[in-house]
């Protein structure tokens, strides 16, 4: 298995990310393998409490989904195991940006004066050959220009909504000047701040955006006031003609000779395809906050797409990681077919009802196979794999939603890994008969707070929840030590995340002085409650993970002892996210995102993402926080990133719309007789231990995995 960068955040069903199995199917035992059944050892059989939901990458957004679909399909790129972009569906690539300014004609120019389109481009190009001096400050953003061309005025038609007679659109008539466009090596968000210094001050802030845009139709003009016109033109000038435009871009060459299962060729237009498809707001994809920034895809040519981003975005080549599905079966030539063929409505099938959600075609490792719910998934490997099939003949991800019934499985040899739960660590991590890999887990587990609902929706209230859990309990006695405390929103192993924020105190008695603030005293049984009303809700978790379990045991004791009726529950973990999570039906949950490298938190934490099927599920809405993520993830000097993620960290931390418990350590084992097999140009097979990745990653040369009859000697053991 490939280590992916799909920065997309996923809800995990345990504390560190589980590959799943269960007893739904007869697989031989551990003797039997090596011995009776020797096809077993070409079949490798992963396990976990909780079954996909929909196989399909750009609409789910659960990790037991994400788990398989990362063996069925394949994106552009991923990262490789020092953590660097590597090609996958694409062989290369170039990063470069467009930027663009209006000519503002009445500006003044220091030592110029007032100048038009060819009097700009002539003072450029000057300034770029090193004929006209300049401030040295900016030199290194105009020795990054490449090329400077004027692109003519051009006049245009565009639509608004909202403002227009009886809800009309109201239809724009654009008159837009000359403008310049530069074409830089690397992308600058300095560009303009260097050309101020060039051209004064006011020279992008003065731009008449205004004047250059009115009302289309005489008719429909008449029929606005004078103060309805200004408010359109002063509502969407700007937005229409902005003085400068940063236009980022990524250039991809596909590889050649790659196939979909079905035999069909990947190309340029499967990458497009598989952009609008998650543009497309029939499809609900929770995809669509990464690709917003998407100006548009073009297809150059079948192995050639180039990607033009409408403003600074800087996680913008780790989103094509997106495992990319095919045009061919999921156009809407093919949906109205399909529609057709079960008797469905055209007009309302989305690729959301397609059987191919069930039945999955992809161009990765694996070939689907078959999906019993709550059983199995079973997958064949990809014959015709571009990188070459992978060892393994099959591959199983078992559901077994009882954790002890794993690790009985794995002791059998029935299941190939086991992830081990904390308080048996000490003892699977030195059993010779196993290899163990560990590390600290890209994410964190948390408690989360509906605040669309009271009283969460009072910063003294989840503050003094927090105060009221003593965390270092849960540390202690549901992770054995195997965890380290949280306070914010970031991989802790990453810079991003700010170690300067304390943890919050165990303190419950200041905890009752922030809810009596809030107004919640106590009844003289012992209940807090307010204008006679109890504070009491539920707290939810999944089913089928002890250590939440645990947590929301601990967690209901701490507040029933300060006078909270809470109340808990605990759901099979498809119902979990489909009818409570996704549908933002509950008081407060215990919960663990699983995160990416890059620090874009714009799907969990911006307004815009708070409604149904989006991550933002807590409803945390916080316009300095907005503000925040746009500027990290607007911003390529990783200087200045940090600080802003530093900043945010602060923020969130102070207004608590969740309690950060932990992030766990993870310890997984695999049979020692499972190696890397390497196969040399001349056919010579070597054998290779298994080793992590800098993230901790064992799984990153899957591909290349095989169990053996028996465990070979390396001589790094001796």
């Amino acid at each position: 298995m490939k280590l992916t960068t799909r920065r997309i955040l996923i809800l995990v069903p345990l504390f560190v990310t589980l590959f799943l199995v269960q007893s739904y199917f007869w697989v031989p035992g551990y003797e039997q393998q090596a011995t009776g059944n020797p096809e077993r050892l070409g079949e490798y059989i992963s396990a976990s409490i909780g079954d996909a939901s929909i196989l399909n990458p750009i609409l789910s957004s659960d990790s037991a989904s994400s788990a398989v679909e990362s063996m069925v399909f394949e994106g552009l790129i991923d990262r490789d195991e020092n953590l660097n972009f590597r090609g996958r569906l694409a062989i290369s690539w170039k990063i470069y940006e467009e930027a663009f300014f209006y000519i503002n004609k009445e500006a003044d120019i220091p030592g110029l004066g007032k100048a038009g389109p060819e009097e700009m481009l002539r003072y450029l190009l000057g300034v770029k050959e090193r004929q006209i001096p300049i401030d040295e400050r900016i030199r290194p953003s105009i020795d990054n220009i490449m090329e400077i061309t004027v692109i003519p005025p051009e006049d245009f038609i565009v639509s608004r909504p909202e403002e227009g007679p009886a809800g009309k659109d109201v239809r724009l008539l654009v008159r837009a000047p000359a403008r310049i466009k530069l074409t830089l090596e690397r992308v600058d968000q300095d560009v303009f701040t260097g050309l101020t210094l060039l051209l004064g001050q006011d020279y992008f802030y003065s731009f008449p955006s205004k004047a250059f845009v009115g009302i289309r139709d005489e008719e429909e003009s008449s029929k606005l006031t004078e103060e309805s016109k200004n408010k359109i033109l002063a509502r969407y000038a700007e937005q229409i003609l902005p003085a400068t435009e940063h236009n980022p871009v990524i250039s991809f060459q596909l590889r050649p000779g790659v196939t979909f299962h079905d035999g069909q060729n990947f190309d340029a237009e499967d990458v497009k395809f598989t952009y609008d498809a998650i543009m497309n707001p029939r499809n609900l994809s929770p995809r669509i906050a990464d690709y917003e920034p998407v100006k548009h895809v073009e297809v150059i040519d079948p192995l050639t797409v180039r990607i033009v981003y409408k403003r600074l975005y800087s996680p913008a080549i780790g989103t094509w990681s997106i495992p990319i599905i095919p045009e061919h079966l999921l156009n809407d030539e093919a949906l109205r077919g399909e529609a057709t063929q079960r008797g469905m409505d055209p007009d309302r099938f989305t690729m959301r009802h397609s059987l191919f959600n069930r039945r999955p075609v992809g161009c990765g490792p694996f070939i689907f196979r078959e999906w019993k719910s709550d059983q199995y998934i079973a997958l064949d490997r990809f014959e015709g794999y571009w990188e070459g099939p992978p060892n393994y003949r099959r591959y199983f991800y078992r559901i077994v939603p009882d954790l002890l019934t794993q690790e009985m499985e794995f002791y059998a040899g029935t299941v190939d890994t086991y992830h081990v739960q904390p308080h048996q660590v000490t003892r699977l991590s030195s059993n010779p008969n196993y290899q163990s890999f560990s590390g600290l887990s890209f994410g964190y587990t948390y408690i989360g707070y509906n605040m669309r609902r009271p009283p969460f929706d009072d910063r003294r209230v989840r503050l003094a929840l927090g105060m009221a859990v003593d965390v270092e309990k849960i540390m202690r006695y549901v992770l054995y030590g195997q965890g380290e405390r949280i306070t914010g929103p970031f991989v802790k192993q990453t810079d991003f995340y700010n170690h300067d924020v304390r943890p919050l105190p165990y303190d419950p008695e200041r905890a009752l002085r922030l809810l009596s603030e809030a107004g919640w005293q106590r009844n003289k049984r012992g209940w807090l409650e307010k204008e006679g009303k109890r504070l009491q809700f539920t707290l939810i978790t999944n089913s089928g993970n002890d250590t939440r379990k645990a947590v929301v045991a601990i967690v209901q004791d701490a507040w029933r002892q300060i006078g909270i009726d809470v109340r808990t529950d605990l759901i099979e973990w498809s119902v979990f996210v489909q009818e409570r999570v996704n549908k933002a039906d509950f008081d407060a949950l215990v919960l663990g995102w699983q995160m990416g490298i890059e620090p874009d938190l714009y799907q969990i934490w911006h307004s815009s993402q708070s409604h149904p099927h989006q991550l933002n599920f807590v409803g945390f809405r916080n316009e300095q926080a907005d503000d925040m993520i746009i500027r990290i993830r607007q911003e390529y000097d990783h200087r200045r990133q940090v600080e802003d993620c530093h900043r945010f960290h602060e923020l969130i931390a102070r207004e608590q719309p969740y309690t950060f418990l932990y992030v766990g350590k993870w310890t997984a084992v695999l049979d020692k007789r499972i190696v890397i097999k390497d196969v040399d140009e001349q056919g010579r097979v070597t054998y290779n231990k298994i080793a992590p990745t800098k993230t901790g990653n064992f799984t990153f040369y899957f591909n290349k995995w095989i169990k053996l009859r028996e465990a070979p000697s390396f001589a790094a053991e001796g």
